[in-house]
């Protein structure tokens, strides 16, 4: 499968508050990931797909919230997707802490503002597939924030662009 060209992108969650019913209680933290396994499953309804390994942070979150956002990495954004990939990597409020980010209107999910496209989803259905979840989400809302470059492909184990 490393001989199958992939876009990459970056799919973001806000935690749910420790306390909804506590006013004051703090609020959930910002989580990321970079994933390379992401599709467009059908355009009525607007549906797409990620695939999360079971049991990472990221499919137990969306377990929990079902509301999440995808940003679509340009060439220029390697950094991003690096950051989000590293095994072994830090918290995800110190991934996020210097990183320029809008809110989404509907997920309140960070969203990178100059990536190709941006979504935000509602999960609607969960497959378990082999040691990977399925995570097929209507889309909510979708912007494309910049038109400026190409996009950032992941081949053969390496970031990648087009040319």
């Amino acid at each position: 499968m490393s001989r199958l060209a992939a876009g990459v992108v970056l799919v973001t969650a806000q935690e749910p508050p420790l306390d909804p019913d506590d006013p004051y209680a703090p609020g959930g933290e910002d989580a990321g990931m970079t994933a390379t396994a992401f599709m467009s499953v059908s355009l009525d309804p607007p549906l797409v797909l990620v695939s999360l390994r079971t049991g990472s942070r990221m499919d137990d979150l969306l377990d929990e919230q079902p509301l999440w956002a995808v940003s679509v990495l340009a060439e220029h954004q390697r950094q991003i997707a690096g950051r989000f990939a590293m095994k072994g990597r830090v918290s995800d409020r110190l991934l996020f802490a210097d990183l320029a980010c809008d809110r989404g209107e509907v997920s309140a999910a960070p969203l990178i503002p100059d990536a190709l496209a941006t979504l935000e989803c509602r999960t609607e259905q969960r497959v378990e597939a082999g040691d990977h979840t399925l995570v097929i989400g209507r889309v909510l809302t979708a912007r494309v924030p910049s038109t400026e470059g190409g996009p950032l492909l992941y081949y053969r184990g390496r970031y990648r662009h087009l040319g």
